[in-house]
């Protein structure tokens, strides 16, 4: 069972950047594609990103195209997936969640991911 956390969610101005980590327990991520997805006040979570298990192939949601990035870090031990988010809009405001999917190649439905994080909150100032 795997066990996902997130972290490095804040309160930035617009045009920022932040980097959300993404940490696993419990398995290894080199068999799960990842996922990030969003839940802004009063709207249903929405696709973000997804990387398939290799790290090699990240596919993205159009408004997020070219500003952020989806890695996997599995180096040193580590076992994590990463969001680096640049040039923040206040449309961004979100809780942000981490996922695992069972399948290997990117997935962006979230009927498609098994494990997911308790969230983190990404607020943007405009």
């Amino acid at each position: 069972q795997v066990q996902l956390v997130e972290s490095g969610g804040g309160l930035v101005q617009a045009g920022a950047s932040l980097r959300l980590s993404c940490a696993a327990s419990g398995g290894s991520l080199n068999r799960h594609a990842m996922g990030w997805f969003r839940q802004a006040p009063g709207k249903e979570r929405e696709f973000v990103a997804s990387i398939d298990s290799t790290g090699i192939h990240p596919y993205y949601t159009t408004s997020v195209k070219g500003r952020f990035t989806i890695s996997k870090d599995n180096t040193n031990s580590k076992n994590s997936v990463l969001l680096q988010m640049n040039d923040l809009k206040s449309e961004d405001t979100a809780v942000y969640f981490c996922a695992a999917s069972t399948w290997t190649t990117a997935q962006s439905m979230a009927a498609n991911y098994n494990y997911w994080g308790p969230g983190t909150q990404v607020t943007v100032s405009s």
